[in-house]
């Protein structure tokens, strides 16, 4: 494989779900290697300035309708989240930690995560539901719990957020095929394109 995307995300991010649906068959087609940089959105925001959709009324109707047009096409499940926006700094922190820890099940991670925020609607800030979806998924919510509050795991995602900022990230989902950075689930097309080039 010569060529290698990296997928800035945060789960509490439709685009970056709907991101996340597609990336591995673009890189099937293209030969090319995935790699997951998990980051803090909330994080990003305020180091740029920037903010969510989700804080402009009319951009936030029309961004949720544009979504569910995104996944139709993609063919892909999309319920938005009646809990949104969700505070991702927990959950950013336990895919941290289980990408350095627990590597080997890092996709299906994110996969858990992904998938109950964006086709189940949960509210993962509710401690009581992401324990019961941890254990669904087969994790042990006690141990994910105690990487979230792991100081290493901390600094880490601190370290790998404001890593993602120094590189000119503004928001979610961002990809990088070398230098060129795309910014958003729909720029796959190009994405796909530089694979291809």
């Amino acid at each position: 494989m010569s060529k290698t995307v990296e997928f800035y995300f945060d789960v509490g991010s439709p685009a970056s779900y709907l991101a996340y649906t597609q990336l591995p068959k673009i890189c099937a087609d293209t030969d090319a290697q995935l790699v997951y940089r998990p980051m803090l959105l909330g994080g990003v925001f305020k180091a740029t300035g920037n903010a969510s959709p989700n804080e402009v009324p009319a951009k936030a109707r029309y961004s949720i309708i544009d979504l569910g047009r995104c996944a139709k096409r993609y063919g892909v499940p999309l319920l938005f989240n009646p809990h949104f926006p969700i505070n991702t700094l927990n959950l950013m922190r336990a895919i941290t930690a289980v990408q350095t820890l627990q590597p080997q099940r890092f996709v299906e991670f994110v996969d858990l995560t992904f998938r109950a925020m964006w086709i189940e609607g949960r509210n993962l800030n509710d401690l009581a539901v992401l324990s019961t979806t941890l254990k669904e998924g087969g994790f042990d919510p006690a141990q994910v719990f105690g990487w979230v509050n792991d100081p290493e795991v901390k600094e880490r995602l601190k370290a790998d957020t404001e890593a993602a900022v120094a590189r000119g990230i503004f928001g979610a989902p961002s990809m990088f095929v070398g230098n060129e950075l795309y910014f958003g689930q729909d720029r796959l097309c190009f994405v796909r394109e530089a694979l291809g080039a």
